[in-house]
């Protein structure tokens, strides 16, 4: 191990902006995402000490970005000609999923990754459920495709939480369509055998995910539940994102999602649900009260007219926050938490539901708790070295005072005013560059061109 400082021009330190932070780290192996570690913070200091790389602007910690699906970055913009509904867009998203293999989803995915470090995101909770060959049959490897995500993540300098995906059925009782053949083991026994050959890595952690309550049947929920207590692994589901969801639920089993996930023992202290966009007052009773988590993802939300869930009574009700860019409509982190509080403004017509710190915790430390990376999304000794840097000095950010650096950040920054990204206590993203990827806007575009082609 060795150390190096970082010298930060203003740090967010959890409740407040610091002037002066010199930042002594640990670094790891030669890769960027090893496991380095701050080791010392010391505010006050007004110089650079000698040899520290200097960091000008606002330091926060890393963003998480708690919920994504890599390859629905290929359909930006390409699905905003003419209408539809979710349900319509789902099957543009069903064509382009087809054309996937190994080699072209690890380079979509890489180029996705190195996007989001550029976002100041230094974690991602991959929601993977894209397993087999088109028609189901299993590659040599069975995890050829989780395994080309975190080789992705890590050739783009950021750490992942691969949350394998259970998904079985196209609708309660229903065997999977011809799209989703290539997303199901069968049954949920086959799909807990074949993850558990995954293994955790310095910059990867594994977790489970049941993809939603109409795609694994209700009998088989707690064989995922359990895979994921057995690992203490974190554990996500979609939750009541479409109001056709609950409706077939309620049909199907004379309850809701939430309650049909509460009886078979999945909600948790360790269990994410993504969207809860449509729940009743039990349900937000349930989630809160089990601990179980919530993902926001209000730009996804919002492009697939989903409707706008209840954050601030899940949150009241004890449900941790976090955010995500899901089908990454945009990857902007800030954007996703400057959303949630306006979504909320224009839905009660009143102001303030989160400070500007709420917001960026939920983007930080309760992202990473979510996805398995405890001791993280904070600046302070023992945490993962992982930080990013926003300019406060661009046409959006110049004017205010640093110490309203939260509420520029939040409120009027984006994605494209960070800067610098630290992952594992070495630079990923300098002065806007990314030092994996030199040209991330190409490599977008080659592999999105390479599913299109």
């Amino acid at each position: 191990m060795t150390a190096k400082t970082y010298w930060l021009e203003h740090a967010w330190l959890d409740t407040h902006v610091e002037p002066g932070v010199a930042l002594t780290v640990s670094t790891g192996g030669s890769a960027a995402g090893t496991d380095g570690r701050v080791t010392a913070v010391h505010t006050g200091t007004d110089t650079p000490p000698p040899g520290a790389e200097i960091l000008r602007g606002l330091t926060l910690p890393g963003l998480a970005n708690t919920h994504s699906h890599a390859f629905h970055r290929a359909l930006r913009s390409t699905v905003q000609v003419g209408s539809g509904t979710f349900w319509t867009w789902r099957e543009v998203m069903y064509a382009t999923a087809d054309r996937l293999t190994p080699d072209t989803y690890r380079d979509l995915a890489r180029a996705v990754y190195a996007e989001m470090a550029l976002a100041g995101v230094t974690a991602v909770g991959e929601f993977h459920y894209l397993h087999h060959a088109p028609g189901g049959t299993p590659y040599t490897d069975p995890n050829a495709m989780g395994e080309a995500l975190i080789e992705a993540a890590a050739d783009a300098g950021i750490r992942i939480t691969l949350l394998d995906t259970a998904y079985l059925s196209s609708g309660f009782g229903q065997p999977p369509g011809r799209h989703q053949l290539r997303f199901s083991d069968g049954t949920a026994h086959a799909w807990a055998e074949r993850c558990s050959v995954l293994k955790d890595r310095d910059h990867a952690r594994i977790g489970a995910a049941i993809h939603s309550v109409r795609a694994v049947p209700a009998a088989q929920l707690a064989t995922v539940a359990r895979w994921a207590e057995e690992r203490r692994a974190p554990l996500h589901v979609h939750l009541s994102e479409q109001t056709a969801e609950n409706d077939a639920c309620r049909e199907a089993h004379g309850c809701t999602p939430t309650r049909l996930l509460a009886e078979h023992g999945v909600l948790g202290p360790r269990t994410t649900g993504v969207h809860n966009t449509h729940l009743t007052d039990e349900d937000i009773a349930l989630i809160g009260g089990s601990g179980t988590g919530t993902c926001m993802c209000p730009t996804t939300e919002r492009d697939l007219a989903d409707g706008i869930g209840p954050a601030v009574a899940l949150q009241r009700a004890g449900s941790p926050l976090s955010l995500g860019s899901d089908s990454h409509a945009v990857i902007d982190l800030l954007e996703e938490a400057r959303a949630m509080e306006l979504d909320e403004r224009l839905r009660t017509r009143t102001r303030g539901h989160w400070t500007a710190a709420a917001l960026l915790r939920a983007a930080s430390t309760d992202g990473h708790a979510a996805l398995g990376w405890d001791g993280a999304g904070t600046l302070e000794p023992g945490a993962l070295a992982d930080f990013t840097t926003i300019r406060l000095d661009s046409v959006r950010t110049a004017g205010p005072p640093p110490r309203l650096g939260a509420e520029t950040a939040v409120f009027a920054a984006s994605a494209a005013d960070v800067s610098h990204t630290v992952v594992g206590g070495r630079h990923v993203v300098r002065d806007g560059v990314h030092a994996l990827v030199p040209d991330v806007p190409k490599a977008l575009a080659d592999a999105v061109a390479a599913l299109h082609g």
